[in-house]
């Protein structure tokens, strides 16, 4: 059937050609197109203004959210007041976001690592680091996560993240860094 309507068309258009050559005068001739010169290097550049697309909003519960640097999960350090364990109001968010993402996803774990500056003696940067760790734990549980989820240890002094011996350096080392399964 297909075959046949293709042979139809065809021949339709070769008599429409030939009856069509016969009646009409001879069409005049047209200028030939102009020919451009370019150089080999010549490149057009487009100057319209570009539209950017939006990317997608991630899913704050997704795996992928804890590298998306979108998110707030990629944030992983709460930083402490000298000589304190108390969780500042500026880090509520954070720990929302990691408490939420702990209860979506009731098989990840994390480790709650407690520091502290170089200020004291061993001991007591260990105790503080752990008050510090406890209470980043305390603050995920009561936002979803459960207790078994989430372990926390001090590091003390012992892993500074910055060496000099600055209020803003030992700023730095005053913290919880929340680490997740595979990152310990």
């Amino acid at each position: 059937m297909r075959a046949h309507l293709v042979s139809l068309s065809v021949l339709s258009a070769l008599a429409l050609l030939l009856t069509g050559c016969g009646s009409q005068p001879p069409a005049p001739e047209q200028d030939a197109a102009g020919v451009e010169s370019r150089t080999p290097g010549a490149v057009r550049v487009d100057t319209s203004p570009v539209t950017r697309v939006q990317p997608e909003a991630f899913d704050p519960a997704s795996i992928a959210a804890l590298k998306d640097p979108r998110s707030p999960l990629s944030k992983r350090s709460v930083y402490f007041e000298y000589d304190s364990y108390v969780v500042k109001d500026e880090f509520q968010a954070l720990l929302t976001a990691h408490g939420k993402f702990l209860s979506a996803n009731p098989k990840m774990k994390m480790l709650i690592q407690g520091n502290a500056d170089e200020r004291g003696s061993r001991e007591y940067n260990l105790a503080l680091g752990q008050k510090r760790a406890d209470a980043v734990r305390k603050a995920l549980a009561l936002l979803g996560a459960k207790e078994e989820q989430i372990e926390a240890v001090s590091l003390g002094e012992e892993k500074p993240a910055c060496s000099e011996s600055t209020e803003e350096c030992w700023a730095k080392n005053r913290r919880g860094d929340m680490l997740y399964t595979g990152e310990f």
